[in-house]
């Protein structure tokens, strides 16, 4: 987190006596990252932390990528995905790599125990849904087009509220860290000496929601939390409730960004993706593309231009609206966008695109640094027609070849050829 946040009851000094109203100490919890010189958060607990019992594996969650050396553009249709597992178990890894994996999840039951990722951090992008993220810093209570942060190491329950009558099954994205970064605002966004947002930053710190009340659950039983860790899940029981933090400062906590309070940068000409850009860890970011005004210039192509993706694969996950450059696209859909090949446009989509002046596509996009392999899950909801959309004609036929402004160019002949000269270009 770029800033400093407390909630509960703490003492006026770190490392010092604190007592519990019987008389007891608190115990202390330094949670730090980087071997203690990042970001850090002191805890307060009732019970000493380290009183656990158990140790008993799970499951394996190391993913199986397949189709390794296969590259193609894919479009993954995720919306028949059928309601399966809880808010952890029933997340389905459809691409990752190294340093990231991206799940989609549509719980069809609750979590009956606490859960703690000691592997990575978690983006989670609320699709479908709201309810509460009961966590060791806090409840954090989250809806539609929410991004929950939460860092590695966080204990947490996530709970659903019930639909409402109409209402869509809870659903949503996780791009998680598979390299022991951390998912943290571009430094780029932040100035260097306080970490303060900057002017000319999407968003700042009044958008970002910290934990709230409540905070402390103090309860005597046997409640398991479960640890994923060694690409496994692990089973371990507390004699008392997990969330039995008093209080807690510091720069290292899970938090809410909802997606609306992005503030797009638009300019005159088309902008890159980076202007997109909300989140970093190592070798991936993490970008939203927004409702938003369109290129003023009078002569504007408004949707993006083809390009390489040279040194990245690019994942678009769509949420709602309409994403214009696209053919075929639903609600829920995952395309995957490998380096080495150009995409750009649909067949038709430039011309129809001329004169517009907003788009109203909200869709979250994952680059990464290292190629992107798909799972089974993937393949089993993948287009296979995808890779044949670009096929077409985009603009109208054109016979022989012609200047920008429409006139004819006369194709030179061999004997035209022979009669050429050099031409001086250094003036």
């Amino acid at each position: 987190m770029p800033y400093y946040s407390k909630l509960g009851q703490i003492p006026g000094k770190r490392h010092i006596q604190f007592r519990r109203p019987d008389g007891a100490l608190y115990s202390e919890e330094v949670f730090g990252t980087e071997g203690f010189v990042g970001p850090t958060s002191t805890l307060y607990h009732i019970h000493p932390p380290t009183q656990v019992t158990g140790w008993k594996t799970l499951y394996s969650t190391k993913p199986e990528y397949v189709e390794q050396d296969t590259m193609r553009m894919r479009h993954i249709k995720t919306t028949p995905m059928q309601p399966k597992g809880d808010p952890v178990t029933g997340r389905v890894i459809m691409f990752g790599n190294a340093d990231c994996e991206m799940s989609v999840c549509v719980p069809a039951e609750p979590m009956k125990y606490h859960y703690k990722n000691g592997q990575g951090d978690e983006c989670i992008f609320i699709h479908h849904g709201s309810g509460s993220v009961y966590s060791m810093f806090g409840t954090l209570k989250f809806g539609r087009k929410d991004y929950i942060i939460i860092p590695k190491g966080t204990i947490y329950q996530m709970v659903f509220d019930k639909p409402t009558d109409g209402e869509p099954n809870p659903r949503f994205l996780v791009i998680e860290t598979a390299n022991s970064s951390h998912i943290v605002p571009p430094p780029r966004y932040l100035s260097k000496k306080t970490s303060q947002f900057l002017e000319h930053a999407p968003y700042c710190e009044r958008d970002l929601i910290p934990p709230q009340l409540p905070l402390t659950y103090d309860e005597s039983g046997d409640f398991e939390v479960r640890i994923k860790s060694r690409n496994a899940v692990h089973s371990y029981i507390y004699d008392y409730h997990p969330l039995d933090i008093v209080g807690w400062d510091g720069c290292y906590y899970p938090y809410i960004f909802n997606i609306d309070d992005f503030s797009p940068i638009v300019g005159k000409h088309h902008m890159p993706p980076p202007t997109h850009q909300t989140f970093e860890a190592h070798n991936f970011v993490i970008c939203s593309f927004c409702p938003r005004m369109l290129d003023f210039h009078p002569d504007a192509i408004p949707i993006p231009y083809n390009h390489s993706n040279i040194d990245s694969d690019e994942v678009l996950y769509y949420v709602d609206g309409n994403y214009a450059a696209r053919k075929g696209i639903e609600i829920g859909s995952m395309t995957l966008h490998p380096q080495g090949i150009p995409h750009g446009p649909h067949p038709g989509t430039v011309e129809a695109s001329l004169g517009k002046t907003w788009t109203d596509e909200l869709a979250v996009m994952c680059d990464t640094f290292r190629p992107l392999f798909p799972t089974k899950a993937a393949l089993d909801l993948d287009d296979m027609s995808y890779p044949e959309s670009w096929k077409g004609e985009h603009y109208p036929k054109m016979t022989g070849a012609h200047h920008p402004n429409g006139e004819s160019i006369k194709r030179p002949t061999a004997e035209d050829r022979m009669g050429e000269t050099a031409v001086d270009t250094s003036g």
